[in-house]
């Protein structure tokens, strides 16, 4: 089965075309700045990537010429449309909704609309990606893969929080947990290399980019996850601060006289590794910087690493044990001196990673010592093929 899918930011437009008979990934590509007369692809096929600057007002625009793309001589790899058999979306926020993978209907799109008022960003940018496809390949059967319905398997004394119960009940305001699509690929690609069963392991995946979250696997489930009712919650990330105390917020509110979208924009643009350092949202220039002397830098970098450990530790009691240690993208695939930082606060657990085998990027490789207790893996995440799996899952059932 050949499924295209898709990933719609608020003016821009991922893809790629997998070939799931093989899990092969035939084409890839990225529509930026949707709507702006500066905008363009990039579309790699066949190995060669080409640029094309091609503005277009909207995602039904953009849709369609990528469509022409897929179609053509020169960068395509369908003779006709016919060729491609479904369209994976993700879709970040299902709320209690969606507890799986769905076909898109208009009562799905709905319920992803009704769901926008928790992830404001994501959702009312799926829904353009949506549409745009229904306008442009009609016919086409779509799937939703939710970022949240991996961690639905999450036992209610876990999601619920200690606030008047009303407000989950009135508002569903309650832990979701997200980067569900990687999880799920880590773990069970973590259990293939290891040869076991997934239900006989209990799993811990670090997924540590400028957004990030740890979650602990138990018998192929979510059973706790760091972040909370959106993506802000959890460990403190690129700009978002993660968890505070609930009195930081009003305190800073009544101090600078903020209002609450005000507040809302510093803890996910301004905070984090980035708002204690203030040297810059990449992870690379911080630790430059924190290696180099920097005092904020290495401040910024200890919290992270400290959180991150302790969250482990936390997924370790949820899980009543760890097996498996993994970390997957940006930051987890590409910085030993993270994973290393890490893992160091993890000997109590019985965690030892071998230097040599650390020094590594971007490579699937295990990297525990002959003696760690619990072992550690490095494990690039494909949430493309997850989507594409879920959505070939959903058309076949």
């Amino acid at each position: 089965m050949k499924i295209l899918v898709l990933n719609s930011g608020s003016s821009s437009l991922k893809y790629q075309v997998i070939d799931t008979d093989t899990e092969e990934m035939l084409v890839k590509g990225y529509y930026e700045r949707i709507g702006q007369p500066n905008a363009f692809l990039t579309h790699k096929v066949k190995g060669e990537k080409h640029k094309f600057e091609h503005p277009v007002k909207n995602h039904e625009k953009a849709i369609q010429f990528v469509m022409e793309r897929l179609t053509s001589e020169a960068y395509g790899i369908f003779k006709s449309l016919d060729e491609l058999d479904a369209i994976g979306h993700r879709v970040v926020h299902g709320g209690e909704k969606f507890k799986k993978s769905v076909l898109i209907t208009d009562e799905v799109i709905q319920g992803i609309k009704d769901n926008a008022v928790l992830a404001p960003l994501h959702n009312p940018a799926a829904i353009l990606g949506i549409e745009a496809c229904q306008k442009v390949i009609p016919g086409k059967p779509m799937v939703a893969v939710f970022d949240t319905a991996f961690h639905q398997t999450i036992s209610k004394d876990k999601y619920v929080y200690p606030i008047p119960y009303e407000y989950y009940e009135k508002y569903g305001i309650r832990k979701y947990g997200f980067h569900g699509t990687s999880h799920q690929y880590v773990a069970n690609r973590v259990a293939e290399l290891l040869e076991k069963d997934i239900k006989d392991l209990k799993i811990v995946n670090c997924h540590l980019g400028q957004g990030a979250s740890i979650c602990a696997i138990k018998n192929g489930e979510s059973v706790e996850t760091s972040m909370g009712l959106t993506p802000l919650g959890g460990i403190p990330m690129g700009t978002r601060s993660g968890d505070l105390d609930p009195s930081v917020v009003t305190y800073i509110m009544k101090k600078e006289n903020l209002d609450a979208n005000e507040m809302e924009n510093i803890l996910n643009k301004e905070s984090g590794v980035y708002g204690i350092s203030n040297v810059s949202i990449d992870f690379r220039d911080i630790e430059a910087e924190a290696l180099a002397g920097g005092k904020h830098a290495r401040i910024a970098l200890d919290v992270y690493h400290y959180s991150i450990a302790g969250y482990i530790a936390k997924c370790a009691v949820a899980m009543g044990g760890i097996d498996v240690l993994t970390f997957t993208a940006g930051v987890g695939e590409k910085s030993p001196y993270s994973r290393g930082e890490i893992c160091k606060r993890l000997n109590c657990l019985g965690v030892e990673i071998k230097g040599k085998l650390n020094n590594v990027k971007g490579e699937e490789v295990e990297i525990s010592a002959p003696e760690s207790k619990v072992k550690v893996f490095i494990i690039p995440t494909n949430e493309e093929l997850m989507i594409a799996r879920e959505t070939e899952k959903v058309i076949n059932a």
